[in-house]
């Protein structure tokens, strides 16, 4: 290779390794498997090594992969830079590695080696036995303050036990466990959201989400693996690890120490294995030497450290014939098409069936019928079929053609500019569709009807059911005709439906299923409308004017409105008692328009009363302090680190009273106990 082309192919490999370390680390949605990564990476390495003039500082193979990106977050420089691992797919790599160390220490010594957890890094520190402060790796310099969210994950001690130092660092990874993605992925299918690729961007996406009660609902888990030394000091890494174990901090119980490179690989080979029993996912195993001492000896590069090395377990693939292509219809309408497979075993599970994601992907991937596949898993989770084996294709196939008509009703097929999917216009005369629907309506995250797929099927297909308003037409006679129906079922599912009356506007607006509309839209919608018939008779540009609303959402809201069948179906559904306004109010205050609001401490109302004040008077609710933040509203104890913060920033901190005084009719807060009144410091700030 020429200098001039050893030049262009440099810059070609940084502006690839550029846009997928930002899809990995800050749009948790990669496109490219951390193998073809790594090996883009080495690559480059390899090439800047031989023409070093054409090396640059802002290189990848320089600096560690970033997840900054959003400024929701407060950022905090690292006490000490938090650097990544090198990293091989070669064992002959690892012994020299070994090697290298053997020679330079020149004296015995042991190894720590270690499960490579497939999650998030995370930086805790501790003063004074309490949770201080929890960073996201962010660019190795600084990271993003995340502590509120951490301290709603559950195995994440907010106070240690036993003789823990006075202030110090421990660093680990934030985890999804195998049970918590697919009961996440679930929920996001039937939402027809996205689906995460694998738990690794299930948690880095969870750990970076504005509502810390969510990410507590998310059940992710941490384990810790790295004590800097110079935090505190330990003849050892292995006994710094076991010493946060006495404190009540979570580190793995799966470590080995080692003595030589047999016992290196022979630790990697079990657990090559053995990973595939653990409820968590691991892509590899770290290998340490142990003694504090030698590890300052062999020091750091500027982005690795020189005493430890990753060694990464290879995605495991299987090679499978495509019997045939089905498309299925989802709920909006969107056609996905799926690859029916001869069964192969793959991570322990029986691999059947593929989704291909859209007619651009199949046509990507080139695949046919009767085509060899390689197949491995996301994650060890989603099936993906990665690439096609043309030495295996059969004489005379063909490209397989995209349906033009519903698979289903047999209406032809629309595909909206800017959407990668094909979808069926006939949203309330398609079975799939309309089924869908109603799975969604019932959902626990809109509705909370007790009923499943299988009652949605009976319901439609005995011509009970055909939107939700019918449900609540429903009578119990009707209900013990459904195959193995029996009264104590009839009656729990006719008390969810009673209690639906209950559900606030912003979750009724979700349930009814508008294109593009999902919980998030639909409680700024409703907020910001204040109720339905005010949604009705919303312009374009009126819908326009909700925050996070764009031209997308603006339409699909606009014309769900304008059908008549949609705008009876909203009459019926009023009739049945369902809550069609906001709470308390028929139109939306304005007052707080605009206004990010964090709450901390008690107050004379409960918090999530106080939260919904907020946005029933336009103002948002944010988990964190920062540059965005309107105030900092503050009761009885509020959080030191907040007020801290807010105060750094200079944002306003207020009272309970001095907020209501911004309200409409200046309502004064509810008595305080005697022993909780609310301090003078916050009461007149605004």
């Amino acid at each position: 290779m020429g200098r001039s082309e050893a030049q262009q192919r440099i810059e070609e490999l940084k502006a690839v390794l550029r846009e997928n370390s930002r899809r990995y680390y800050v749009d948790n949605a990669p496109t490219m498997s951390d193998y073809a990564f790594d090996q883009l990476m080495h690559e480059l390495e390899a090439l800047e090594a031989a023409y070093p003039e054409y090396a640059t500082p802002d290189s990848p193979t320089q600096r560690v992969g970033s997840d900054l990106g959003r400024r929701e977050f407060v950022q905090y420089p690292h006490r000490y830079p938090m650097l990544s691992l090198g990293n091989t797919y070669n064992l002959a790599e690892i012994e020299a590695f070994a090697d290298r160390a053997v020679k330079t220490l020149d004296t015995t010594f042991t190894y720590s080696c270690e499960l490579k957890f497939d999650g998030t890094a995370i930086c805790l520190t501790y003063r004074n036995g309490r949770l201080f402060r929890a960073l996201t790796r962010g660019d190795g310099v600084v990271g993003d303050d995340v502590t509120e969210n951490v301290r709603h994950i559950a195995n994440i001690p907010q106070q240690l036990k036993g003789d823990y130092p006075e202030d110090f660092e421990i660093r680990g990874e934030i985890l999804m466990p195998y049970a918590s993605f697919d009961r996440l992925n679930e929920e996001r299918a039937r939402d027809e959201e996205p689906l995460f690729a694998n738990p690794r961007n299930a948690a880095s996406g969870s750990l970076k989400l504005l509502d810390p009660e969510e990410v507590g609902r998310r059940g992710l888990m941490c384990t810790l693996y790295h004590i800097p030394s110079q935090s505190l000091s330990f003849e050892t890494h292995s006994q710094a690890l076991d010493a946060a174990a006495r404190w009540g901090l979570p580190v793995s119980d799966e470590r080995r120490i080692c003595h030589d490179i047999k016992e290196i690989e022979a630790y990697i080979n079990h657990w090559d294995t053995a990973r595939r029993n653990l409820p968590y996912a691991t892509d590899g195993i770290v290998i340490k030497i142990n003694e504090m001492a030698y590890q300052n000896i062999l020091g750091y590069t500027a982005k690795f450290p020189r005493w430890a090395v990753a060694y990464k377990f290879k995605a495991e693939e299987a090679l499978t014939p495509v019997l045939s292509i089905d498309y299925q219809v989802g709920r909006t309408g969107a056609v996905t098409p799926v690859a029916n497979l001869e069964p192969v075993l793959l991570s322990g599970t029986m691999v059947k069936r593929a989704t291909l994601n859209n007619a651009d992907q199949m046509a990507l991937l080139d695949i046919r019928i009767g085509d060899s596949v390689y197949v491995e898993k996301g994650g060890e989770i989603i099936p993906k079929i990665t690439r096609v084996d043309l030495t295996k294709r059969p004489a005379g196939t063909q490209r397989p053609v995209f349906p033009s008509v519903c698979p289903d009703c047999g209406t032809p097929l629309v595909k909206e500019e800017g959407e990668a999917k094909y979808f069926c216009p006939n949203t309330d005369g398609c079975p799939t569709q309309v089924k869908g629907r109603l799975v969604h309506f019932m959902g626990r995250k809109a509705m909370n009807i007790i009923a499943g797929d299988a009652t949605a099927d009976q319901l439609y297909n005995r011509g009970l059911v055909r939107t939700p308003a019918d449900l609540y037409d429903l009578t119990k006679d009707q209900l013990m005709t459904l195959d193995g129906w029996k009264d104590k079922a009839a009656k729990r599912f006719l008390d969810s439906l009673r209690d639906s009356r209950n559900v606030t506007f912003d979750h009724v607006l979700f349930a009814i299923g508008i294109r593009y509309v999902g919980e998030t839209t639909a409680k700024e919608i409703a907020l910001h409308f204040g109720n339905v018939d005010a949604l009705m008779e919303a312009s374009l540009e009126d819908l326009l004017s909700v925050p996070d609303v764009g031209d997308v959402i603006a339409r699909s809201v606009h014309d769900y409105f304008r059908d008549e069948r949609h705008r009876e179906e909203i009459r019926r559904l009023k009739a049945a008692g369902l809550r069609f306004a906001m709470e308390g109010r028929t139109a939306a205050s304005d007052v707080l328009a605009g206004k990010s609001i964090v709450i901390s401490g008690n107050f004379s109302i409960s918090r999530d009363e106080m939260k919904a004040l907020i946005e029933a008077n336009g103002g948002k609710n944010s988990s964190s302090v920062s540059s965005k933040t309107a105030y900092l509203l503050a009761g009885t104890k509020p959080g030191p680190e907040k007020i801290r913060k807010a105060e750094e920033l200079g944002i306003p901190v207020i009272g309970e009273d001095a907020f209501r005084a911004m309200l409409p009719g200046n309502a004064p807060a509810a008595d305080l106990p005697a022993d909780e009144e609310e301090p003078n410091l916050f009461s007149g700030l605004v």
